[in-house]
């Protein structure tokens, strides 16, 4: 039953990254707006409804790495040592994240992004509910007692270090010089 089991999800996730690779490319070749949900599928040899239980929809398709993006922050958090100071745990993930989405190769998808409305609509939201996933990581913490507030805030500038820092000329020296502010920033807030 395990074997089964263990079976079925490695197939599940090799569908879903079959289904993510052949839409990326389909996107870059054609631009993403030219290609539709039922070329994906056709060209992934699967059906929409397949292709719909592992992607919610056509943007979800470029960002196909979005929860594991989510779960590396949040496991930053709580995977840190006791009394592991937070800022540099933070701070080594989201240098992982800009080397990762400023690697060669991947300019032409940040160009498809940004060449695109409802792609920076969906990034946008997808960054948002990363921060408030963080937030409540930063929250839930006993080592870390603030405000909701500051929790909340310094999730979304540790969300935006990501984004402001993919885009820089220089993304680590970027990464390093926001995540001065951030230090800056949570060393003014207090406790409850």
């Amino acid at each position: 039953m395990t074997v089964e089991s263990g079976r079925r999800v490695r197939k599940k996730a090799a569908t879903r990254q079959k289904i993510a690779d052949t839409a990326l490319r389909l996107f870059l070749e054609r631009g993403y707006d030219a290609v539709g949900i039922r070329d994906v599928a056709a060209e992934a040899d699967v059906a929409v409804t397949t292709l719909f239980s592992h992607f919610a929809s056509k943007e979800a398709l470029v960002f196909e790495q979005d929860t594991a993006f989510e779960q590396r922050l949040t496991e930053a958090v709580t995977g840190r040592a006791p009394h592991e100071p937070l800022l540099p745990a933070l701070r080594h993930e989201i240098h992982a994240l800009v080397r990762h989405c400023t690697a060669d190769g991947n300019a032409p998808i940040w160009d498809m992004v940004v060449g695109s409305s409802a792609l920076r609509e969906y990034e946008e939201s997808m960054r948002l509910r990363h921060a408030e996933t963080l937030a409540a990581a930063i929250a839930a913490d006993p080592d870390l007692t603030r405000t909701t507030t500051a929790c909340r805030t310094i999730a979304r500038f540790v969300i935006d270090a990501y984004a402001l820092s993919r885009e820089a000329p220089d993304p680590e020296a970027a990464v390093d010089e926001i995540f001065e502010m951030i230090e800056a920033a949570w060393g003014v807030t207090t406790s409850p």
